[in-house]
């Protein structure tokens, strides 16, 4: 095998990116050692189109051998990070460097005094990589999401929401205003000026609702008893590895602590489980997240860890 890498050029090149990260999730046992095929489609549509404002064709590489993808690497959003999918047959010691090679070269930040920095996130599992990046001036970063997964071939808990909240898939029209402005409420501490923006113009959702395993009836929201949306998760999922991903789950400030991110995600797995998934999925990122998803998807969970280089 002599595997060549090129940018990404074409539509086509994103389709069979989706086939190859669901072909790589089955191989490694349904685990987080590459992307969930979901977590490609809202970084194209959302994290770099949206949020970093670049294209696929701006900051993704593939590499290939006779003929088929065996590796690719991109960001979760604009340049100064980048993750690793590799097949995990095909991995070996020499395609990792010259991943790393690519993505110093094409992905790094470049400062205003000219110095350059790069986040390679990595599972905490492989030894490999973080042996290989120690060796290249990388050392662990303040950041770690934590990879809660859980098996839906057991029973569910029932979790209501609290009294005189309704949890229902998002509406349209204005609903769809009032969803964007939830979002920069919960993901911005309440900030108005932020919301109001995010409602001014909803082209960034529409964007998300373009990606191919957008659901209308997986995007679910929990109304207030004056109407408005207090809390919400979209949910990603995917019939071909019956296995699905949760992205972005939040709560407005003013309704938090009454249950309504565990009422939402449970709502959300009984969705599934009637669906035929087998596999959920959801990272956190903080305590708080984190005591969320472990007390409704249970311990199983590992890790993918931040390791960053800065030089000149």
């Amino acid at each position: 095998m002599n595997p060549v890498f090129r940018p990404y050029q074409t539509e086509e090149d994103f389709w069979r990116m989706r086939e190859f990260l669901r072909r790589v999730f089955l191989l490694n046992d349904c685990q987080e050692q590459s992307w969930h095929v979901a977590r490609l489609e809202y970084a194209r549509w959302h994290t770099c189109l949206n949020c970093a404002n670049v294209r696929l064709e701006d900051v993704a590489t593939l590499w290939e051998a006779d003929g088929e993808i065996i590796a690719f690497v991109m960001p979760d959003g604009g340049p100064g990070e980048v993750h690793f999918n590799v097949h995990p047959g095909l991995d070996t010691p020499a395609l990792e460097e010259e991943m790393l090679a690519v993505a110093e070269e094409r992905l790094a930040e470049t400062r205003q005094d000219g110095s350059r920095s790069l986040c390679v996130w990595t599972p905490g599992n492989d030894a490999r990589r973080k042996e290989m990046l120690a060796r290249h001036g990388y050392a662990p970063g303040e950041w770690v999401e934590t990879q809660w997964r859980r098996r839906l071939d057991a029973p569910l808990p029932n979790v209501p929401p609290p009294f005189g909240y309704t949890i229902r898939p998002l509406g349209d029209g204005l609903e769809l205003l009032e969803r964007c402005y939830a979002s920069g409420l919960g993901f911005h501490e309440g900030d108005i000026r932020v919301a109001v923006e995010n409602r001014n113009d909803p082209s960034w959702y529409r964007n998300i609702q373009t990606a191919p395993l957008y659901r209308r009836d997986l995007d679910l929201v929990a109304i207030a008893p004056d109407g408005g949306i207090a809390s919400f998760c979209t949910i990603w999922f995917d019939d071909v590895t019956r296995s699905a991903y949760f992205e972005p789950v939040a709560t407005v400030p003013a309704h938090q602590r009454r249950g309504l991110g565990r009422a939402l995600l449970v709502e959300g797995l009984h969705r599934l489980q009637r669906m035929g998934c087998s596999h959920a999925f959801v990272g956190g990122y903080s305590p708080h997240a984190n005591a969320l998803y472990g007390s409704i998807l249970g311990p199983d969970c590992g890790q993918s860890e931040s390791w960053v280089k800065n030089w000149a």
